[in-house]
């Protein structure tokens, strides 16, 4: 049976287009409208990556820590993520949804039992950022008997020879990081070059979804429209954060931001 997270794919495939992957914080400004923002932009997103908020997130930068700060503020806990996944998916039967964020969260709460939860909340996948493979292979086989993807992740300085057995041992999707940096930074390297490097990797295994991620926005996703996925985080996060100083609704602002990132890879 093929996962949440193939169909998706296999759909934007069928439809030309790379799958638009959406992530925001969970319980961001708060756990009602976290749950109404992924809602609202699940209409045009073809994948949501939802984060647990960490009050250290070294992968992470500016505009996602603020949207992180702020649910630490509000009281996250973990079940909190898992509750909005659970109602998300009430309304969203089929959109697949990816947990995103820390391996000591994780192991705080226990592997077994976040899986547990991850799968009666219906989750489809998770990515770890700090939990690098061969480390992760354990994990990743737990993952995998749940039938959860755990996604892989590959960065501009990865080997081929390493990058091949990463292929080898990842699931339905894999996330390429565009550049050595924290999320929401400009671009460092051309949009042109990201491509170049990105074609290397989808000639080691041509049907593996491969997703690309970091310093994507609404000026530079067209460029990018040779990928499988593309991933828009930084941008999101930061039409919160000045919804919420001009006291307007973030949903109705994210609404229109995902429409038009949708748009350009149409």
């Amino acid at each position: 049976m093929k996962s949440e997270i193939q169909l998706a794919f296999e759909k934007c495939k069928n439809e030309n287009r790379p799958a638009l992957i959406t992530y925001t914080v969970a319980a961001d400004p708060n756990k009602k409208k976290s749950l109404q923002i992924l809602n609202t932009i699940a209409k045009h997103a073809d994948l949501v990556e939802l984060g647990f908020p960490h009050s250290t997130p070294l992968g992470d930068g500016g505009q996602i820590q603020t949207s992180s700060n702020r649910a630490i503020k509000g009281g996250f806990k973990m079940r909190d993520a898992f509750q909005i996944v659970k109602d998300f998916k009430k309304i969203n039967k089929t959109k697949p949804v990816i947990l995103m964020g820390y391996y000591n969260m994780i192991f705080n709460y226990g592997e077994n039992n976040f899986l547990k939860s991850c799968k009666k909340a219906g989750v489809s996948g998770i990515i770890c950022v700090d939990l690098p493979w061969p480390e992760n292979k354990i994990f990743a086989k737990k993952c995998k008997k749940k039938t959860i993807n755990f996604i892989q992740l590959l960065a501009p300085t990865t080997t081929k020879d390493r990058m091949k057995k990463i292929i080898k041992d990842s699931h339905d999707m894999i996330y390429y990081i565009s550049m050595l940096s924290t999320t929401g930074g400009k671009l460092k390297v051309s949009p042109k070059k990201i491509i170049e490097n990105y074609k290397k990797i989808k000639k080691i295994k041509k049907n593996k979804n491969i997703v690309i991620g970091f310093g994507i926005t609404n000026k530079t996703i067209s460029a990018l429209k040779a990928a499988d996925g593309l991933v828009v985080g930084s941008q999101l996060c930061k039409c919160i954060t000045n919804s919420l100083k001009r006291r307007q609704n973030p949903a109705i602002m994210l609404d229109k931001l995902v429409y038009n990132l949708k748009n350009k890879l149409l």
